[in-house]
């Protein structure tokens, strides 16, 4: 038996979440079963763990899942748990050991995309450099016993095409911590805040700006110090990717034409 990481990928709105949780669809729901289909293991002996919780509604693109397999070839495994899943892309993996724990990543990245309408990308921007560095992120989360003092190495936005797309890197994150700063930074970009009531409630002032929609943000990536993953084969998702893309297709025809 060999004990793997492998990076996935997901559309939020299919799942209920990441966490497993009796009579919906989760992530971790999804990958047992189909850990399941492939070894005949328990829960107990698959002992999976997810390197990142996500909420509803809110996509994957490198969210690393942890666990241990029957099928001792890694890349046979990644292949066969991608021919048995629907919802779940299985990206890359690298063999790991018992005491390797996926929640003490080296820096997570999200992204966050909205429409570029009439937004003000320069206040924006200023906007989001405040954030950047230790604060106590108190006001930017939804408070659930952890300690809010944390470092965001990085927050950058870019433009492409008629969207912006806000880029955070951190090692750990707070509940709604990142849709709640961009609502703000969301909020400054249209005119309806100002930066200094931004900086206010850094400074501990209690003050809100909303929690931005679940659907547009995604956990893009995971590091590990002196961790390589090896990607699987490019045409492992071709059957699945051109059937949702012909999908999405239509979907953007139909609403064109209206």
């Amino acid at each position: 038996m060999i004990r793997i990481a492998i990076k996935i990928a997901y559309l939020g709105i299919d799942f209920c979440g990441s966490q497993i949780q009796p009579d919906v669809r989760t992530v971790e729901g999804d990958i047992l079963q189909n850990v399941k289909k492939l070894c005949d293991l328990t829960d107990e002996e698959i002992d999976l763990r997810l390197a990142s919780r996500t909420d509803r509604n809110v996509n994957a693109l490198g969210n690393v899942a942890v666990f241990n397999s029957g099928i001792e070839d890694p890349l046979t495994l990644t292949k066969a748990l991608n021919a048995v899943s629907e919802g779940l892309f299985y990206r890359s993996f690298t063999l790991v050991d018992d005491t390797f724990n996926p929640r003490h990543a080296e820096q997570r990245t999200y992204s966050y995309v909205i429409p570029l309408d009439d937004l003000n990308i320069s206040k924006m921007t200023e906007c989001a450099g405040l954030f950047q560095g230790e604060h106590d992120f108190i006001r930017f989360c939804k408070p659930d016993g952890k300690p809010t003092i944390l470092s965001i190495d990085n927050m950058d936005i870019s433009t492409d095409g008629d969207l912006i797309t806000i880029r955070f890197t951190a090692r750990r994150y707070l509940w709604n911590m990142i849709r709640r700063i961009s609502a703000a930074v969301i909020s400054v970009g249209k005119g309806e805040s100002d930066i200094s009531e931004v900086e206010s409630a850094l400074n501990g002032k209690n003050i809100t700006f909303g929690l931005a929609r679940a659907d547009a943000l995604t956990l893009t990536d995971i590091t590990y110090p002196d961790m390589i993953f090896e990607t699987v084969p490019c045409n492992t998702f071709d059957p699945r990717l051109k059937e949702n893309l012909f999908k999405n297709n239509l979907e953007k025809r139909f609403f064109e034409s209206l």
